[in-house]
C-alpha cells in the first residue's frame, strides 16, 4: 500500500508543480499553435500538398501534437536535477518507497502535464478545419498517454546521467530536435532516401505521430497495430531502463 501511496504522492507533486506555473501552460500551447498557423500556412502556400483535402496544416497537426508531447515529456526530466540540487531528492530516497516507484510517479506526473497540453491542442483542432469526434478524441488521448510515458522515461534516463542543467540541456539538443525532425511530423516518410528512412523508422516518435495521424485524419503510412506495439514497447522499455539506472546512480550517491 505504501508503494501506491508513494507513487500517488509523487504524481500529485509533479502535477501541482506544472499547474502552479500557468505561464508554462500558456507558452506550451501558444508555441505549437504558432508552428501550426505560421509554419503551416507559410510552407503550405509555398508547396503544393495534395496528401489530403485539408492541405498541409491538417497534415502537420498530429505532428505538432507529437512535438508538444516530446518537448514537455523529455524536458520535464529536469525535475530530477532540480530535486537533487535542492536536496529534496534525498528526502524522497529515504522514504519507505522503492526507486522504481519514484520513477513511475515522476513519469506519471510528466505524462499528466503532456496530456493536459495535448488535450488542449485536440480541442483547438477546429482551427485547421479538423472535426474531432468523441471516439477520435478518446483514442488520441490514450495514445498521448502512451507516447508521453515513453518520452518521460527517456527524459528521466537522461537526467539520471547528468548532474547539471547545462549538461542536461546539451544532451537534449542532440536528441529532441532530431527526434522531432525525423518523426514525419512535417513531411511524409514515404519516398525518402534509404539512409534517411532508416533513421526515421528507428525513431520511436515516428510511430506515435503516425498513430495520431491515423486516429485524427484517417491516414497513415504504417499499420495502426504496429504503431501501438512500438509505442507501448518503447514506454515499457524506457520506464524499466530509467528505473534501473536511477536506482543504481542514486544509490551510489547515498
Amino acid at each position: 500500500m505504501s508503494e501506491w501511496e508513494g507513487i500517488f504522492t509523487i504524481w500529485l507533486r509533479e502535477t501541482k508543480r506544472y499547474i502552479r506555473y500557468r505561464s508554462r501552460i500558456v507558452t506550451s500551447v501558444v508555441t505549437p499553435l504558432l508552428w501550426l498557423i505560421i509554419f503551416g500556412t507559410g510552407l503550405g502556400a509555398a508547396v503544393r500538398f495534395g496528401g489530403m483535402a485539408g492541405g498541409y496544416q491538417q497534415f502537420i497537426f498530429p505532428g505538432i501534437v507529437g512535438q508538444t508531447i516530446l518537448f514537455t515529456s523529455v524536458f520535464s526530466g529536469v525535475s530530477v536535477i532540480i530535486d537533487r540540487q535542492y536536496g529534496f531528492l534525498k528526502e524522497i530516497l529515504v522514504a519507505p518507497i522503492s526507486r522504481p516507484s519514484i520513477v513511475i510517479g515522476k513519469a506519471l506526473g510528466i505524462s499528466t502535464a503532456s496530456l493536459i497540453q495535448g488535450v488542449i491542442l485536440l480541442l483547438l483542432s477546429f482551427i485547421v478545419g479538423i472535426q474531432m469526434t468523441l471516439i477520435c478524441f478518446v483514442v488520441s488521448t490514450i495514445l498521448i498517454v502512451m507516447i508521453s510515458m515513453g518520452l518521460a522515461g527517456l527524459g528521466l534516463l537522461i537526467a539520471s546521467f547528468t548532474d547539471s542543467m547545462e549538461g542536461f540541456n546539451l544532451i537534449l539538443s542532440f536528441i529532441v530536435l532530431p527526434m522531432f525532425l525525423l518523426s514525419g511530423a512535417l513531411f511524409p516518410i514515404t519516398g525518402l532516401p534509404s539512409w534517411l528512412q532508416f533513421a526515421v523508422y528507428l525513431n520511436p516518435l515516428t510511430y506515435g505521430v503516425d498513430a495520431l495521424r491515423f486516429t485524427i485524419l484517417g491516414t497513415s503510412t504504417l499499420p495502426l497495430y504496429l504503431n501501438i506495439i512500438v509505442i507501448f514497447g518503447f514506454a515499457l522499455l524506457m520506464i524499466f531502463v530509467s528505473a534501473f539506472v536511477f536506482s543504481k546512480k542514486e544509490q551510489s550517491l547515498m
